[in-house]
């Protein structure tokens, strides 16, 4: 599958991508990871991937910097594997798994989360809603059996996931599963919507590039089919 085996080997586990880096300098890495992604992307496109670095010693600057990168390509990087200690910590530090364990909630596998939607649904009460006040950064993760509501961004490489609807008061460049428990009417909101990833019920979209002044939109199911339109009141 890999075109260049002595940088990157590719292969698939369960529900992931697993990328093995070779020998060699991280920038040098890295830029043959991206050429190999930006050379098939509808390959790639909403994949989650773990990553094997071997023995670089990496730090929150670069594993971050990598992370946007891949959330730019509608791909969420949920594991690093490392012989360093000094990696293992920085991927902890960002939320990133550091195992192929079974899948959990430090994995943020979609049927994981899911399960954790319905195990919180009866501590939720109906139409009950979680207010954030703040942005929702890489890495961070927001669960909730009801609606969710955020007063402020949701960053590329972060993950929201609700049994009801979600209304971002700001931009929404994360990845967003709203219905989760498989509510066909949920919707997704957002002053700016430009998700790596969107999620109503069982549709999954990647956001398309966007081009002129961004509005306000609500994202909803529609004859089957996720649908972006001008969110009015």
């Amino acid at each position: 599958m890999d075109e260049n085996p002595a940088a990157i080997q590719i292969k698939g586990i369960r529900d992931s991508l697993l990328v093995t880096l070779g020998s060699g300098t991280w920038p040098d890495l890295q830029s043959a990871l991206v050429v190999s992604i930006d050379e098939r992307p509808a390959f790639f496109r909403g994949a989650r991937l773990a990553l094997n670095v071997a023995g670089q010693v990496l730090h929150v600057a670069e594993l971050s910097a990598l992370r946007d990168v891949l959330s730019e390509r509608g791909i969420s990087l949920w594991a690093v594997l490392s012989e360093s200690p000094v990696t293992e910590q920085t991927a902890q530090n960002l939320g990133l798994a550091t195992r192929l364990s079974k899948p959990g909630r430090t994995e943020a596998s979609p049927r994981a989360l899911s399960r954790a939607v319905r195990e919180a649904a009866d501590e939720a009460p109906e139409n009950a809603a979680l207010w954030v006040q703040q942005t929702v950064r890489s890495g961070q993760k927001i669960v909730y059996a009801g609606n969710v509501v955020i007063v402020g961004e949701v960053n590329p490489g972060a993950e929201i996931l609700a049994g009801g609807s979600v209304v971002v008061w700001g931009r929404l460049r994360g990845v967003v599963h709203a219905g989760a428990q498989g509510d066909e009417q949920a919707v997704v909101c957002a002053l700016e919507l430009s998700p790596t990833q969107l999620r109503i019920a069982g549709e999954i979209a990647v956001s398309p590039e966007r081009k002129g002044k961004p509005r306000p939109e609500i994202a909803r199911l529609k004859d089957g089919r996720l649908v972006a339109e001008p969110w009015q009141s």
